[in-house]
């Protein structure tokens, strides 16, 4: 019994919107699974999409130039239901026999030849899944891997970094239990399956490493080719870089921040010494408490950002007693307005007094990005860790619109339902610990960003007036700033404005 099934696009990684530039089946071809069946090309690379499903092409849904993105539909198939079983039944019969030496080789890479083996992902010894990346190929166009078309152990490896490769070439052997399918046609690099891709991305070995056989370490590192590429030539193991871009992928100027910070540092390997590894059981009982996801990520980043940035920090206090009557003249009315909120619009009015603080560099490092909107970075701690989720529109909401928004966007950070876009777009960002305590501490600016402001608890201290001194309740602020971008003169005018503003309520209030 036959029926018609929708191949729809899978999940390609970060990409959207890619372009159809092949389609490599017509109406009334049989197909079987893992054939392709389209070229997709982006900016970066170039793939085909295999077929999750065999079966006869009665229908094709997209056309060359298309944009298309995950879920949309290519084609449809007709496909026999009995025939699948049959050949169900076949592979488990096939699988009962003894286990063989499988040679696996170079499947049809598409229109390459000579391709250069840049990792090889695997050692002698090692227990191998079905579809387990065992190579890293790459040409002038793209870097795709190359996965093991069957389950088993490696028995040799027959390639070496460096190698070139053509259709054919022995890879390794693989000690499999099994009749396994061993012609090239089963094969299909990983930049056909580009779900897996992404989630076996992996750093780009060095240049000067030669042994076969030599253990490439499997990072995490999120990298496109031509990123890849620009690493082995400068001689950078991409998985000691921190990525700055989405999902924590590595960036043209991550690897020329981190090169040049070796360079400046005046070291010829890493320009930072390593902490002592030290047992410290030794001395006592331990526990090991795993960093939780948000650490992690927040770790890389801040690290980067600490690296990257020559920071500078001013301080200032700024006498808050007419807001903060104000404040409790609400309150008694019933409106509940924090101070942040307050902060919020004072740091809006001076930001558009001084554009220099709402801006990002250009990824040349020469230019500087004005950014005419005015959304807020907002850190939160959560039980997880901080997070810093953006308030959008700051200058076009009122005081009571962003405490309500406030109040919902914590609930949803302690909760843990903040969505990746909740967290982009800030211009600025503010860092309160004035509900938990302390006098001063020294922010770290979130990069792309170029300042942070940095609030801390608010206390009563006596102030002299020029005759005696009064009881003033004062907030100390901290201004942290990309030295690059912005000098000493400017903070402290930005720091002398925006405490004029605080001061006088009715400048909050325009």
């Amino acid at each position: 019994m036959s029926s018609i099934k929708n191949i729809e696009l899978p999940d390609i990684g970060d990409f959207d919107e890619v372009e159809v530039i092949e389609i490599l089946v017509s109406v009334g071809d049989k197909i079987e699974v893992d054939d392709s069946i389209i070229t997709l090309e982006s900016d970066k690379a170039s793939m085909e999409i295999p077929t999750p499903s065999a079966g006869i092409v009665s229908s094709i849904n997209v056309n060359i130039g298309d944009k298309i993105k995950q879920g949309d539909v290519v084609l449809g198939i007709e496909s026999d239901q009995a025939g699948d079983e049959k050949t169900e039944k076949t592979e488990n019969k096939s699988s009962e026999s003894e286990s063989k030496i499988v040679p696996v080789v170079v499947p049809d890479i598409g229109d390459f030849d000579a391709v250069e083996v840049i990792e090889i992902l695997v050692n002698v010894g090692d227990e191998l899944n079905e579809e387990d990346s065992i190579i890293t190929l790459e040409s002038d166009k793209a870097s795709m891997e190359i996965p093991t078309p069957v389950a088993g152990k490696v028995s040799s490896l027959k390639v070496s970094l460096g190698d070139k490769l053509n259709l054919g070439d022995l890879i390794l052997e693989l000690e499999s239990a099994g009749g396994a399918n061993t012609t090239s046609e089963s094969v299909e690099p990983a930049e056909r399956t580009p779900a897996k891709q992404a989630s076996v991305a992996t750093p780009a070995a060095s240049p000067s490493t030669n042994e076969s056989t030599s253990k490439t370490p499997k990072g995490d590192s999120h990298a496109s080719p031509s990123i890849r590429k620009l690493a082995r030539e400068l001689g950078v193991d991409l998985s000691k870089v921190s990525g700055t871009g989405q999902k924590n992928r590595v960036l043209d100027g991550d690897i020329k921040g981190y090169v040049k910070q070796i360079i400046t540092s005046g070291g010829s390997g890493s320009a930072i010494p390593k902490v002592p590894v030290i047992d410290f059981s030794k001395f006592g009982e331990t526990e090991i408490q795993p960093l939780s996801r948000i650490n992690k990520l927040s770790g890389k980043h801040l690290t980067a950002c600490w690296l990257n940035i020559p920071h500078v920090t001013q301080f200032d206090e700024v006498n808050i007693d007419q807001m903060e009557a104000f404040r409790q003249e609400q309150k008694a009315k019933g409106v509940k307005l924090t101070p942040l909120v307050f902060i919020m619009k004072a740091v809006i009015q001076a930001l558009k007094q001084h554009p220099r603080f709402n801006s990002s560099l250009d990824e040349s490092g020469e230019n500087l990005i004005i950014k005419k909107y005015f959304n807020l970075g907002i850190a939160m701690d959560t039980p997880n860790g901080l997070v810093v989720p953006v308030i959008r529109d700051v200058d076009q909401k009122s005081l009571t619109d962003l405490a309500t928004e406030l109040a919902e966007t914590s609930a949803n950070a302690r909760e843990g339902k903040l969505k990746p876009g909740d967290m982009q777009g800030a211009g600025f960002t503010i860092s309160s610990l004035g509900g938990i305590g302390g006098t001063q501490f020294t922010p770290i600016v979130n990069a792309p960003e170029v300042a942070i402001l940095g609030v801390s608890r608010s206390q009563t201290k006596p102030v002299w007036d020029g005759k005696n001194f009064v009881p003033t309740l004062v907030l100390p602020l901290a201004l942290s700033y990309d030295h690059r971008v912005i000098d000493g003169a400017q903070g402290g005018r930005f720091m002398a404005n925006l405490n004029s503003i605080l001061q006088d309520i009715r400048e909050i209030l325009l």
